[in-house]
Protein backbone atom coordinates (compact mmCIF):
# COMPACT_ATOMS: atom_id res chain seq x y z
CA UNK A 1 0.00 0.00 0.00
CA UNK A 2 1.47 3.65 -1.25
CA UNK A 3 1.64 5.81 1.34
CA UNK A 4 2.88 8.87 2.50
CA UNK A 5 3.48 11.46 5.41
CA UNK A 6 3.65 15.47 5.73
CA UNK A 7 4.98 16.31 9.07
CA UNK A 8 3.71 20.02 10.54
CA UNK A 9 4.54 21.35 13.81
CA UNK A 10 1.64 19.60 15.42
CA UNK A 11 0.03 17.62 12.78
CA UNK A 12 1.01 14.52 10.93
CA UNK A 13 -0.83 14.11 7.29
CA UNK A 14 -1.36 10.40 6.34
CA UNK A 15 -2.27 9.74 2.83
CA UNK A 16 -5.09 6.98 2.53
CA UNK A 17 -4.90 4.13 -0.02
CA UNK A 18 -7.46 6.19 -1.71
CA UNK A 19 -4.66 9.09 -1.68
CA UNK A 20 -6.55 11.32 0.30
CA UNK A 21 -4.51 13.00 3.26
CA UNK A 22 -6.21 12.40 6.72
CA UNK A 23 -5.13 15.27 9.13
CA UNK A 24 -3.98 13.72 12.56
CA UNK A 25 -3.09 15.82 15.08
CA UNK A 26 -0.04 14.74 17.17
CA UNK A 27 0.23 14.94 21.24
CA UNK A 28 1.23 17.41 22.64
CA UNK A 29 4.33 16.67 25.30
CA UNK A 30 2.14 18.24 28.06
CA UNK A 31 -1.00 15.80 27.26
CA UNK A 32 0.97 12.78 27.18
CA UNK A 33 3.28 13.62 30.37
CA UNK A 34 -0.12 14.34 31.86
CA UNK A 35 -1.76 11.19 30.62
CA UNK A 36 1.38 9.08 31.54
CA UNK A 37 1.40 10.40 35.40
CA UNK A 38 -2.25 9.85 35.67
CA UNK A 39 -1.73 5.89 34.79
CA UNK A 40 1.41 6.02 36.75
CA UNK A 41 -0.81 6.82 39.70
CA UNK A 42 -2.80 4.38 39.32
CA UNK A 43 0.04 1.84 38.71
CA UNK A 44 0.77 2.95 42.16
CA UNK A 45 -2.10 2.67 43.71
CA UNK A 46 -2.72 -0.73 42.56
CA UNK A 47 0.49 -1.92 43.87
CA UNK A 48 -0.06 -0.31 47.41
CA UNK A 49 -3.45 -1.97 47.17
CA UNK A 50 -1.20 -5.24 46.08
CA UNK A 51 1.15 -4.80 49.48
CA UNK A 52 -1.23 -4.22 51.84
CA UNK A 53 -3.14 -7.60 50.79
CA UNK A 54 -0.01 -9.43 50.99
CA UNK A 55 0.29 -7.74 54.85
CA UNK A 56 -3.00 -9.05 55.57
CA UNK A 57 -2.47 -12.25 54.43
CA UNK A 58 0.43 -12.68 56.39
CA UNK A 59 -1.82 -11.03 59.41
CA UNK A 60 0.78 -8.17 59.43
CA UNK A 61 -1.63 -5.64 59.10
CA UNK A 62 -0.36 -2.20 57.32
CA UNK A 63 3.22 -1.67 57.97
CA UNK A 64 5.91 1.36 57.33
CA UNK A 65 8.59 0.49 54.99
CA UNK A 66 10.93 -0.42 57.51
CA UNK A 67 8.49 -2.87 59.06
CA UNK A 68 7.62 -4.03 55.59
CA UNK A 69 11.37 -4.58 54.99
CA UNK A 70 12.13 -6.26 58.33
CA UNK A 71 9.11 -8.39 57.93
CA UNK A 72 10.38 -9.25 54.32
CA UNK A 73 13.45 -10.42 55.91
CA UNK A 74 11.83 -12.28 58.86
CA UNK A 75 8.60 -13.15 57.46
CA UNK A 76 8.20 -13.81 53.87
CA UNK A 77 9.84 -17.08 52.02
CA UNK A 78 11.81 -16.24 49.09
CA UNK A 79 8.73 -17.79 46.81
CA UNK A 80 6.30 -15.44 47.87
CA UNK A 81 8.56 -12.65 47.47
CA UNK A 82 9.37 -13.50 44.37
CA UNK A 83 5.66 -13.78 43.77
CA UNK A 84 5.24 -10.50 44.77
CA UNK A 85 8.38 -9.13 43.02
CA UNK A 86 6.86 -10.32 39.67
CA UNK A 87 2.95 -9.09 40.53
CA UNK A 88 4.69 -5.39 40.88
CA UNK A 89 6.65 -5.90 37.30
CA UNK A 90 3.67 -7.07 35.97
CA UNK A 91 1.95 -4.13 36.81
CA UNK A 92 4.58 -2.02 35.51
CA UNK A 93 4.93 -3.79 32.46
CA UNK A 94 1.12 -4.92 31.75
CA UNK A 95 -0.50 -2.09 32.28
CA UNK A 96 -0.20 0.07 29.64
CA UNK A 97 -0.16 -3.29 27.31
CA UNK A 98 -3.82 -4.19 29.15
CA UNK A 99 -5.55 -1.07 28.74
CA UNK A 100 -4.06 0.27 24.96
CA UNK A 101 -5.04 -3.47 23.79
CA UNK A 102 -8.43 -3.24 25.53
CA UNK A 103 -9.26 0.17 24.62
CA UNK A 104 -7.98 0.44 21.72
CA UNK A 105 -4.90 2.52 21.97
CA UNK A 106 -5.88 4.21 25.05
CA UNK A 107 -5.28 3.91 28.58
CA UNK A 108 -7.46 5.40 31.26
CA UNK A 109 -4.18 8.59 31.31
CA UNK A 110 -4.88 8.63 27.46
CA UNK A 111 -8.76 8.25 27.75
CA UNK A 112 -8.97 11.25 30.06
CA UNK A 113 -6.64 13.49 27.70
CA UNK A 114 -8.52 12.78 24.29
CA UNK A 115 -5.44 10.91 23.24
CA UNK A 116 -4.84 7.67 21.38
CA UNK A 117 -2.14 5.01 20.29
CA UNK A 118 -2.25 4.40 16.65
CA UNK A 119 -0.12 2.58 14.06
CA UNK A 120 2.03 4.85 11.93
CA UNK A 121 -0.24 4.40 8.77
CA UNK A 122 -3.32 5.80 10.48
CA UNK A 123 -4.54 1.62 11.06
CA UNK A 124 -5.51 0.25 14.64
CA UNK A 125 -2.98 -0.72 16.85
CA UNK A 126 -2.06 -4.02 17.28
CA UNK A 127 -1.40 -6.53 20.09
CA UNK A 128 1.84 -6.78 18.56
CA UNK A 129 2.64 -2.99 18.55
CA UNK A 130 1.07 -2.66 22.36
CA UNK A 131 3.49 -5.22 23.68
CA UNK A 132 6.26 -3.62 21.64
CA UNK A 133 5.99 -0.04 22.18
CA UNK A 134 5.16 -1.09 26.21
CA UNK A 135 8.23 -3.23 26.79
CA UNK A 136 10.78 -0.69 24.99
CA UNK A 137 9.08 1.57 28.00
CA UNK A 138 11.54 0.30 30.44
CA UNK A 139 14.20 1.49 28.23
CA UNK A 140 12.44 4.87 27.55
CA UNK A 141 12.24 5.24 31.44
CA UNK A 142 15.69 5.56 32.00
CA UNK A 143 17.17 6.86 34.63
CA UNK A 144 14.04 5.16 36.78
CA UNK A 145 12.56 2.51 36.63
CA UNK A 146 10.43 2.56 40.23
CA UNK A 147 9.91 6.43 39.38
CA UNK A 148 10.05 6.68 35.59
CA UNK A 149 12.42 9.81 34.43
CA UNK A 150 11.98 9.37 30.81
CA UNK A 151 14.45 11.36 30.25
CA UNK A 152 15.02 8.83 26.61
CA UNK A 153 11.97 9.04 25.88
CA UNK A 154 11.84 12.95 25.94
CA UNK A 155 15.32 13.49 24.15
CA UNK A 156 13.49 11.20 21.45
CA UNK A 157 10.33 12.91 20.87
CA UNK A 158 12.16 16.20 20.98
CA UNK A 159 14.52 14.77 18.09
CA UNK A 160 12.20 13.23 15.50
CA UNK A 161 9.33 14.80 13.54
CA UNK A 162 6.47 12.62 14.95
CA UNK A 163 7.54 13.06 18.36
CA UNK A 164 7.72 9.16 19.05
CA UNK A 165 9.53 8.07 21.78
CA UNK A 166 11.49 4.95 21.09
CA UNK A 167 8.69 2.70 21.69
CA UNK A 168 7.37 4.34 19.38
CA UNK A 169 10.22 4.08 16.40
CA UNK A 170 10.33 0.41 17.33
CA UNK A 171 7.00 -0.93 17.48
CA UNK A 172 5.13 1.73 14.57
CA UNK A 173 3.26 3.86 16.29
CA UNK A 174 2.06 7.09 17.07
CA UNK A 175 0.67 9.14 19.57
CA UNK A 176 -2.59 11.05 18.22
CA UNK A 177 -4.91 13.74 20.04
CA UNK A 178 -9.09 13.19 19.08
CA UNK A 179 -10.71 16.04 17.82
CA UNK A 180 -13.97 16.88 16.15
CA UNK A 181 -13.94 20.60 15.48
CA UNK A 182 -12.24 19.17 11.34
CA UNK A 183 -15.27 17.23 10.46
CA UNK A 184 -19.16 16.97 11.54
CA UNK A 185 -20.09 15.04 14.12
CA UNK A 186 -22.11 11.53 14.19
CA UNK A 187 -25.14 13.25 15.59
CA UNK A 188 -24.56 16.06 12.86
CA UNK A 189 -24.29 13.49 10.31
CA UNK A 190 -26.70 11.12 11.16
CA UNK A 191 -28.89 13.34 12.99
CA UNK A 192 -31.98 12.81 10.36
CA UNK A 193 -33.81 9.56 9.17
CA UNK A 194 -33.14 7.72 5.77
CA UNK A 195 -35.93 6.74 3.81
CA UNK A 196 -34.01 5.22 0.80
CA UNK A 197 -31.89 2.30 2.22
CA UNK A 198 -30.16 1.04 -0.91
CA UNK A 199 -26.57 1.07 -0.83
CA UNK A 200 -23.92 0.37 -3.62
CA UNK A 201 -20.09 -0.09 -4.19
CA UNK A 202 -18.23 2.92 -5.36
CA UNK A 203 -14.99 1.39 -4.54
CA UNK A 204 -12.98 -1.31 -5.22
CA UNK A 205 -13.86 -4.17 -3.21
CA UNK A 206 -11.82 -4.59 0.20
CA UNK A 207 -11.53 -8.67 1.13
CA UNK A 208 -11.35 -9.28 4.85
CA UNK A 209 -12.06 -12.22 6.88
CA UNK A 210 -13.83 -11.46 10.75
CA UNK A 211 -16.35 -12.64 13.08
CA UNK A 212 -19.40 -10.50 12.68
CA UNK A 213 -21.10 -11.77 15.18
CA UNK A 214 -19.28 -9.28 17.20
CA UNK A 215 -21.31 -6.20 15.77
CA UNK A 216 -23.84 -4.88 16.80
CA UNK A 217 -27.02 -3.21 15.55
CA UNK A 218 -26.19 0.49 16.29
CA UNK A 219 -22.36 -0.25 14.60
CA UNK A 220 -24.26 -1.38 11.73
CA UNK A 221 -26.90 1.67 11.76
CA UNK A 222 -23.60 3.78 11.82
CA UNK A 223 -21.85 2.55 8.82
CA UNK A 224 -25.09 2.63 6.83
CA UNK A 225 -26.21 5.71 7.63
CA UNK A 226 -22.50 6.61 6.66
CA UNK A 227 -22.70 4.88 3.36
CA UNK A 228 -26.23 6.50 2.44
CA UNK A 229 -24.69 10.01 3.50
CA UNK A 230 -21.81 10.25 2.18
CA UNK A 231 -22.12 12.24 -0.71
CA UNK A 232 -23.28 15.40 1.53
CA UNK A 233 -19.83 15.40 2.25
CA UNK A 234 -17.06 16.66 0.74
CA UNK A 235 -13.65 14.54 -0.27
CA UNK A 236 -11.78 15.04 2.75
CA UNK A 237 -14.68 14.64 5.08
CA UNK A 238 -15.80 11.49 3.23
CA UNK A 239 -12.42 10.12 4.10
CA UNK A 240 -12.13 11.41 7.51
CA UNK A 241 -15.38 10.13 8.27
CA UNK A 242 -14.73 6.87 7.18
CA UNK A 243 -11.77 6.17 8.75
CA UNK A 244 -13.53 7.47 11.96
CA UNK A 245 -16.63 5.01 11.51
CA UNK A 246 -13.62 1.72 10.46
CA UNK A 247 -11.11 2.41 13.15
CA UNK A 248 -13.05 1.62 16.28
CA UNK A 249 -14.74 -2.10 13.74
CA UNK A 250 -11.15 -2.87 13.38
CA UNK A 251 -10.21 -2.93 16.75
CA UNK A 252 -13.57 -4.77 17.67
CA UNK A 253 -13.21 -7.66 14.45
CA UNK A 254 -9.79 -7.84 14.15
CA UNK A 255 -9.98 -7.97 10.30
CA UNK A 256 -7.07 -10.34 8.24
CA UNK A 257 -6.56 -8.28 5.05
CA UNK A 258 -4.67 -7.44 2.05
CA UNK A 259 -2.83 -4.35 3.04
CA UNK A 260 -2.72 -3.30 -0.99
CA UNK A 261 -5.94 -3.46 -1.90
CA UNK A 262 -7.44 -2.04 1.03
CA UNK A 263 -9.52 1.59 1.25
CA UNK A 264 -11.61 2.45 4.30
CA UNK A 265 -14.37 3.21 2.44
CA UNK A 266 -14.25 -0.15 0.83
CA UNK A 267 -13.77 -1.80 4.04
CA UNK A 268 -17.59 -0.28 5.19
CA UNK A 269 -18.90 -1.07 1.37
CA UNK A 270 -17.81 -5.43 2.27
CA UNK A 271 -18.62 -4.73 5.85
CA UNK A 272 -22.28 -4.02 5.12
CA UNK A 273 -22.40 -6.43 2.49
CA UNK A 274 -21.03 -9.08 4.43
CA UNK A 275 -23.45 -8.55 7.16
CA UNK A 276 -26.77 -8.69 4.91
CA UNK A 277 -25.16 -12.03 3.69
CA UNK A 278 -24.95 -13.32 6.86
CA UNK A 279 -27.99 -12.13 8.55
CA UNK A 280 -30.23 -13.66 5.23
CA UNK A 281 -28.41 -16.97 6.11
CA UNK A 282 -29.23 -16.59 9.34
CA UNK A 283 -33.04 -15.96 8.88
Amino acid sequence: MDRQFISTEETLVVETPERVPIELPMASIGNRFLAVLVDHLIQYAAIALILILFSLSLGEGLWSEIEFAETTRTGLSNWMLAILILVVFAVFTGYFIFFEWLWNGQTPGKRLMRLRVIRDDGRPLTLWEAIARNLIRIFDAVPGFVVPIYSVGLITIFLNRRDQRVGDLFAGTVVIRERTDEAPTFAETFSNPVADAALRRVQKRTEFSADLSKLTEKEIEVVENLLRRRWDLDERQREWMAWRVALPLMYRLKPDYDEKTFTYEGFLEELIHKYQVRNRHLN
